[in-house]
């Protein structure tokens, strides 16, 4: 039986986003809460994770 894949994607930080796509966070806050760029949140804090392809599409797009 094949071994499922079971690691998770690399995800960046708000501050690793900010700096690729050269905002300030709290721009990637307002980018979240508009649904420009949904964030996942992690851990009970809520900490926003993004994903480096949907980091790719604004890149792409600039």
């Amino acid at each position: 039986m094949p071994k499922k894949n079971t690691t998770l994607p690399k995800l960046l930080t708000i501050r690793q986003a900010a700096e690729i796509l050269n905002v300030h966070v709290e721009t990637l806050r307002r980018w979240d809460k508009s649904g420009k760029l949904k964030a996942t949140r992690i851990n009970e804090r809520g900490d926003r994770r993004y994903d480096p392809r949907d980091i790719e599409k604004i890149l792409n797009n600039k």
